[in-house]
């Protein structure tokens, strides 16, 4: 397992100017919180308090934690990890100031350790440069990238023939791909638009634009959400009508988060997600963003045909038909089957 690197939280200085105040004087008001650099693991409990310098009359304060009003005192048991902005409408005399800060919430567990066992190993072409794989009513399905060589793809995986294809213009980099009522999704890596395409047909039906995240890296869902990874430590929700990024997951362990998410799929409740270049898969709490396992597939790389172009772990599917975990990798020419388990 890698060795993940602690969150170091920088909180940065905010100068504040009075609302009703003539002279525009600096008060100095500010939220400071009981735990240092304002970070807190998930079940812990948020003290919020104004520091008052000038000693001015406060009448009232009002906090808001990413919009919503909260108490000043919060207990932190159910909250999305990450980043939060605290924000506090603190009222004195005739005037009143809008102040924020930000806090960072950690998991309050260490991701468990799950090992994996090789049930089968199939064919693979060895020329796809693998960004997406998923199982669909019993077929597979592959998205591959680079420029020139991007590709969507049905396949029997078991002798790893190419049942349906079609190539991407050359000025698209294609990246993961999910299926969801009878629709295939495809992204993109950085032309801001995925298409979709008819399951059956292969046919190009629409496509759509990204939001807030900028690039596309992986795509997964639960039968009712879509989940979008952008190669940051955000995964985007993304309405299954209008494919708009209505919110998001922040993806955190105990010590901080954890950036290149890449390829995803979803697994019996939890999100799994390839780290890019690395040869490991997250095991990702969809309701909180918490890590909750991690899967050393790096043993794997060694088992296929060592070439030039080889590249890292990238294509994770779970077959519903036999319940098992379906993984291969960027240039491999072997599809593992195989099943995982706790260690």
């Amino acid at each position: 397992m890698h060795t993940i690197k602690a969150l170091i939280i920088t909180l940065l200085g905010f100068t504040i100017m009075s609302c009703g105040n003539d002279d525009k004087e600096k008060t100095n008001l500010s939220i400071t919180t009981n735990a240092k650099t304002n970070v807190f693991a998930l079940g812990e409990t948020a003290k919020l308090s104004i520091e008052n310098p000038k000693g001015l009359d406060i009448s009232s304060v009002t906090y808001k934690m990413n919009g919503e009003v909260i108490d000043d005192t919060v207990q932190l048991d159910d909250e999305k990890l990450g980043v939060h902005n605290i924000s506090a409408t603190v009222k004195f005399g005739e005037s009143s100031e809008d102040i924020t800060t930000k806090i960072t919430i950690l998991n309050n567990e260490v991701p468990k350790i799950y090992g994996y066992k090789i049930i089968n190993t199939y064919p693979h072409d060895i020329t796809s440069y693998t960004q997406g794989l998923e199982f669909y009513k019993g077929e597979l399905y592959e998205s591959t990238g680079q420029y020139g060589e991007s590709k969507l793809r049905k396949v029997d995986y078991k002798s790893g023939e190419v049942l349906q294809n079609i190539n991407l213009s050359r000025q698209y980099f294609a990246e993961g791909l999910t299926v969801f009522n009878d629709r295939i999704y495809q992204l993109t890596w950085q032309e801001n638009i995925g298409f979709i395409y008819d399951v059956n047909t292969f046919e190009k039906t629409s496509s759509f634009k990204y939001g807030k995240s900028k690039e596309g890296w992986g795509i997964c869902n639960d039968g009712k959400h879509i989940y979008k990874s952008d190669g940051t430590e955000q995964i985007w929700l993304l309405n299954p009508e209008t494919l708009a990024e209505e919110s998001k997951l922040q993806v955190y362990t105990n010590k901080g988060k954890i950036i290149g998410l890449n390829e995803l799929e979803y697994i019996n409740g939890k999100i799994y997600a390839n780290r890019y270049q690395k040869n490991g898969v997250a095991i990702i709490n969809p309701n909180n963003g918490a890590i909750e396992g991690v899967i050393d597939f790096s043993p794997l790389h060694k088992l296929v045909t060592q070439h030039q172009g080889l590249d890292v772990i990238n294509g994770i599917a779970y077959n519903p038909d036999t319940k098992t975990i379906f993984v291969t990798g960027k240039r491999w020419d072997k599809l593992f089957e195989v099943e995982v388990f706790e260690k």
